[in-house]
């Protein structure tokens, strides 16, 4: 209902966070453009490192085919998990739709209460949240993730759970191989290990180790928090604004004894006990 309503009532389209004439979405942050492509970056050089030093020099046929399969195959989904989470509307309500001529075109029931952001001029569907970097009310937003430079919200957070999800696969894979590659170059003295030179197998094999860890953690921790998040419907954005109701709460019973504080579709209401 929400995406009918265009900015002058007439469901025009919206042109804002588009390119390419519209047909795509994309958010213009110039700190979300950069993590993104040290994503696409971090990637590359984990597939390098693996290609030219872990099964480039490995003598065995089936180790090499099989651990270089499985690691593009993880590389391609993450990266194409990446891409649709980016690039996919996560569930903007049309900015500056809050109009008189589209409020009137709902047809409310005479008593029935709806939200305008006041930020985008939007009318705000339930459980929607406004995002200051993509300046626009987002339905079911859970956070606005730089790694992506999007936010995550209704319509693009399978995308993003999928992204968290190769990339921690990824990373375990890349850092097993980087470790079992570490420990044959020790043990061959850096011998015939790599074709680069020993200090430089040090180090691409030390970043690699150090990257794959990092990524490995910090994505399952965010796949789970979302797998949980889905599992218990509920979204950051939300549990924060119960968890502010919580707290205001808290000071109103003392300070205010005769009133009761709710939430509203995301909107804290202080109403007075008869």
């Amino acid at each position: 209902m929400y995406d009918s309503l265009g900015p002058r009532g007439g469901g025009e389209m919206d042109p804002h966070n588009k390119c390419m004439g519209g047909r795509v979405w994309c958010v213009s942050d110039i700190c979300g453009i950069i993590c993104a492509v040290m994503t696409w970056l971090l990637v590359t050089y984990a597939e390098f490192v693996v290609v030219t030093v872990v099964v480039g020099t490995a003598n065995y046929p089936i180790y090499t085919t099989l651990n270089l399969l499985l690691f593009n195959v993880f590389a391609v989904l993450a990266l194409s998990s990446h891409t649709r989470a980016m690039f996919t509307d996560p569930g903007a309500v049309p900015k500056g739709n809050a109009t008189r001529e589209n409020i009137q075109r709902m047809g409310l029931r005479e008593g029935q209460v709806i939200f305008k952001c006041p930020k985008c001029c939007s009318i705000k569907p339930e459980r929607a949240h406004h995002c200051s970097v993509c300046q626009r009310c987002i339905r079911k937003m859970d956070h606005h993730c730089p790694w992506v430079n999007n936010c995550v919200g209704e319509n693009n957070q399978k995308f993003f759970v999928l992204f968290t999800f190769y990339i921690a696969l990824l990373s375990l894979h890349g850092l097993f191989l980087g470790i079992y590659q570490f420990i044959i170059c020790v043990k061959s003295e850096w011998r015939e290990c790599s074709s680069f030179s020993p200090p430089a197998t040090v180090v691409l094999l030390l970043f690699l180790i150090f990257e794959s860890l990092l990524f490995a953690i910090f994505t399952a921790v965010m796949f789970f928090t979302q797998v949980n998040a889905i599992w218990n419907d509920e979204t950051v954005c939300w549990r924060d604004s119960i968890l502010n109701v919580y707290c205001l709460s808290l000071f109103y019973q003392q300070a205010l004894p005769s009133f009761t504080l709710s939430v509203t579709y995301g909107c804290t209401v202080l109403s007075k006990d008869i």
